[in-house]
């Protein structure tokens, strides 16, 4: 199955979307930005819902939409989450998963037993919406739109709605979604950690058009959108967990370019997970000295970047087959002599384990 080309231009008063993208087949597709970039239009193109002239939509090689073919939005075969779940107040948990089936192709019992399972609601189904958590009912209405056996997921911001403890809840079944799904994600978020953890490729928008487009850790360790990503700018690496330190609560993961050691969290030996680490959590230094910063690692820079503010830059350094962002000043940039091909000592103050 091909992946997705979409292409779209359209103008509102004050606003031009013009995109053209190429995305995946699978795996979680981020589309990320501030507020008004046209992230939410990008989806409601692709969904039928907003026409753009001389578009083009091609999904898994069928055309959806082009000069002379427009399939409407009752018959492309997506699943459309919205912020608010939208459960219909008379149905069950199960009446609503029901309605959802009656839009389905293919196998419909296939599609709503694996929706029930990852979203892991089936001791809500005989539950009504004003029982549930806000949680809850988010992953409800994820699960009905999984349950129409879409080839195509669309979320928009289906966390947003939600406070922070109830995020923290439904990040790991969104993780299940991207590990199990055999169908493309496209997840719009403003939130550089639900990015972080949930994408494999990330698209960066900003007024109406796309500013990057790549794999997840290639395209967050660029250094040309300091602006876009601003406080959040850093790396995530691959990692697995190699060790556990029942002693100190602490777990050691490997990734290519060395091991970090990060806080317990429960997770067994031998699990895959992310790590983000934040630039400006990032120091360098010429020789490892005698501190509290327990993650140094050698590492050669690799490029050196205006960040922000004209006082400070942004450094890529290459460590192993990884690549880590450092935000300093440009005078401690200069007495170092960062420049490409400098080799450095990179101590990490804070890595945040991703699950």
């Amino acid at each position: 199955m091909a992946g997705i080309q979409a292409r779209f231009r359209r103008e509102w008063p004050g606003f031009c979307l013009d995109v053209d993208l190429g995305l995946p087949v699978r795996g979680v597709t981020a589309l990320f930005g501030p507020s008004g970039s046209g992230k939410t239009s990008v989806l409601r193109c692709i969904a039928g819902l907003e026409r753009a002239p001389q578009g083009r939509l091609v999904v898994g090689g069928d055309v959806w939409q082009d000069a002379g073919r427009w399939v409407p939005a009752h018959q492309r075969p997506i699943g459309y989450v919205f912020q608010e779940a939208s459960l219909f107040a008379h149905l069950t948990v199960m009446g609503n998963l029901r309605y959802g089936m009656k839009r389905s192709q293919g196998t419909q019992q296939a599609g709503f037993d694996q929706a029930i399972a990852l979203l892991g609601i089936g001791h809500l189904l005989d539950r009504k919406p004003d029982t549930l958590s806000g949680g809850e009912r988010q992953r409800a209405g994820i699960a009905r739109a999984l349950a129409v056996n879409p080839r195509l997921l669309l979320m928009d911001e289906p966390l947003a709605a939600l406070d922070l403890q109830r995020k923290q809840e439904i990040l790991p079944f969104l993780e299940r979604l991207r590990d199990e799904l055999d169908i493309p994600v496209l997840y719009v978020s403003h939130s550089p950690h639900e990015v972080a953890r949930l994408a494999d490729t990330l698209v960066v928008m900003d007024g109406g058009r796309v500013v990057a487009s790549g794999p997840l850790a290639q395209t967050l360790a660029r250094i040309d959108l300091p602006i876009t990503l601003g406080e959040d700018a850093g790396a995530v690496l691959d990692a697995t967990v190699g060790e556990l330190d029942h002693e100190w609560h602490l777990a050691r993961v490997d990734f290519s370019g060395g091991s970090l050691w990060v806080r317990d969290q429960g997770l067994p030996v031998g699990r895959r997970v992310r790590v983000r680490v934040l630039a400006r959590d990032v120091s360098l230094a010429q020789e490892p000295g005698s501190s509290s910063i327990q993650n140094v690692l050698r590492g050669c820079v690799d490029a050196v970047g205006d960040d922000q503010h004209p006082g400070l830059a942004l450094v890529r350094v290459r460590v192993g087959d990884a690549m880590l962002l450092a935000r300093l000043t440009k005078r401690s940039a200069a007495s170092l002599g960062v420049a490409p091909g400098r080799m450095l000592w990179v101590q990490m103050k804070s890595v945040a384990l991703m699950e």
